[in-house]
Parts: C-alpha cells; sequence; structure tokens
C-alpha cells in the first residue's frame, strides 16, 4: 500500500495537493486528527488491497501536535505501513497574499494573532515535519499543471501515463464540433463507404467497413502518421499536468470512416497504457 502523509503550511496548496493525489488514484481524506491515522491505517490494510494507495491530509486544523503525530507514525512503522510525508510550503509573501485575496481566516489568527505573525509561528511549529518529509512541494510559483507535475513525477512511477486519460470520439461534422474537443481530426478526405450498397448501413466498427476503409494506402498512411504524433505528444501532455485529453475524429455523418479511425486509434493508446475511452457520437444517427 502507497500511504501519504500530507502536511504544510495553511494556505500553501495542501487541499489542491489532495485533490491532485485523487486524480492519480489516491484515496485521499482531509484534516485527519493524528490520534485517528493508526486507525485508519488499520482499516485500510484490512481490505487486503481495497486501497491501494492512500493520502491523508493532516495539519494544524485538526489540532496537530507532535508527540500525537509522531506516535502515530510509530504505530506505522509497528504495523509494516510503510508511508512517505509531502509537506507543502510557500513563502510568507505569496500565503499572506493568498489569505487576503480569499479572505479566509488562517487557523492561528482566530485569538488575535495578526496575519504575518501567524504565518512565521505556524512555519516554525511545523520544522519538525518539514524535516521528516520525503518530498517538499514549494507552491510559490507553481501553476496548477506544475503541482500536478511534480506529484506525478514522485509518485505515479512506472504508471504516469495512466496518469491522464484519453478520450476518443468520433462524430459528423454536419453535427457540429465536439464542444471539449483537445484535437480534432478530419478524415473526410479517405474513401467513403457510403457509396458502396453493401457497406452504406453498417458501421465503422463492422469489419467489412474497416477492410475497406484499410485497405487504401491513405488511409494506413494517415494513421501511421497520427499514432506518431500521439506519441510524441501525450507524454508531453502528462508533464505539462493535463488529466485529460479528448481526440475527435470527424467525418461527413460520423457513421463510417471517423468511428474506425477512432476505433484503431483508442486500442492504440490503450496499448501505451493510457487509461481510453472510445465514444461513437453520431453512429447511431440516420
Amino acid at each position: 500500500m502507497q500511504f501519504l502523509i500530507v502536511s504544510g503550511l495553511s494556505g500553501a496548496g495542501k487541499s489542491r495537493t489532495a485533490s491532485t493525489l485523487e486524480d492519480l488514484g489516491f484515496y485521499c481524506v482531509d484534516n485527519m486528527p493524528a490520534d485517528l491515522i493508526g486507525q485508519f491505517a488499520q482499516i485500510c490494510l484490512a481490505t487486503k488491497g481495497r486501497y491501494e494507495k492512500v493520502a491523508l491530509v493532516t495539519d494544524v486544523r485538526g489540532g496537530l501536535t507532535f508527540d500525537g503525530l509522531f506516535k502515530a507514525l510509530d504505530g506505522l512503522d509497528k504495523m509494516g505501513c510503510e508511508y512517505s510525508i509531502v509537506f507543502v510550503e510557500a513563502s510568507d509573501e505569496v500565503i499572506i497574499k493568498r489569505f487576503k485575496e480569499t479572505r479566509r481566516v488562517h487557523p492561528l489568527t482566530k485569538d488575535g494573532t495578526q496575519l504575518m505573525e501567524a504565518v512565521r509561528r505556524e512555519r516554525a511549529l511545523m520544522a519538525p515535519i518539514r524535516n521528516r518529509a520525503a518530498v517538499i512541494v514549494d507552491t510559490s510559483a507553481l501553476t496548477l499543471s506544475g503541482l500536478r507535475s511534480v506529484l506525478i513525477r514522485n509518485f505515479a512511477g512506472n504508471l504516469q501515463d495512466r496518469s491522464m486519460s484519453v478520450n476518443v470520439v468520433s462524430f459528423g461534422f454536419k453535427y457540429g464540433l465536439p464542444l471539449d474537443a483537445d484535437l480534432v481530426l478530419d478524415v473526410r478526405f479517405l474513401p467513403n463507404p457510403y457509396y458502396i450498397a453493401d457497406l452504406k448501413e453498417l458501421t465503422g466498427l463492422d469489419l467489412p467497413v474497416h477492410d475497406f476503409i484499410f485497405s487504401y494506402q491513405q488511409s494506413c498512411d494517415f494513421l501511421d502518421k497520427v499514432k506518431d504524433l500521439l506519441s510524441f505528444s501525450l507524454p508531453l501532455y502528462v508533464t505539462e499536468g493535463k488529466n485529460n485529453i479528448v481526440i475527435a475524429v470527424g467525418c461527413t455523418g460520423g457513421r463510417h470512416r471517423s468511428v474506425a479511425v477512432s476505433k484503431a486509434l483508442g486500442e492504440f493508446t490503450a496499448k501505451k497504457g493510457y487509461a481510453t475511452v472510445i465514444s461513437h457520437r453520431d453512429m447511431g444517427r440516420r
């Protein structure tokens, strides 16, 4: 089981870190009291694989005391639960700016302490946790995609490609472009089965239509070139921090050519290790 303890400074981005880890397949619990960490770990271990990736966020909001947290971590060691601490921080100036912009209340200002003093006090209080962290993430200059890239690099391991899903959708230009498309491929230049009597009522999922389309060299060449493009670009999207990409493949009616090409591309990205969904928006239209 991959077990992460996410902690750090208020306003540094722990919640966004947890949300990103959730996108990467972690089961996340925010604001976990230190006293409950050991019990929660026991529950996860007892499920025997149901919770393979877990991230718990704990900080001063839950009345964090280092004796309590370190006792909980010692308990994890005793039960054989390996863990890593992720510490999220930012500069004083950035944290103060974020609190001013969001108008949220810093947890340590509830007793009347000024914001600047609260930020400095929290940084001093959290130093022992920071010293034990396996990964320290400074979000001062990180965009959301940058934060995602850091977390993918550290925690996606050999499954980095799976951190991004690929949706391949076929459509007909006569019915309009898919609004969420990131990459649009126009295959109206390919030979059209619509004008073949025996193929007109079939779809691109039927073998005779597939064989007709890919019996032409230009169809095979086009597919190979698109595969080369995706082999080059998809890993770069992952590095950039994109969590989903929609590839829209269009022909005139969305029934034959776009369906066959979408199926082929979806099978290709799935073999590459990406979580892939293939859908055919207009295949059932007449």
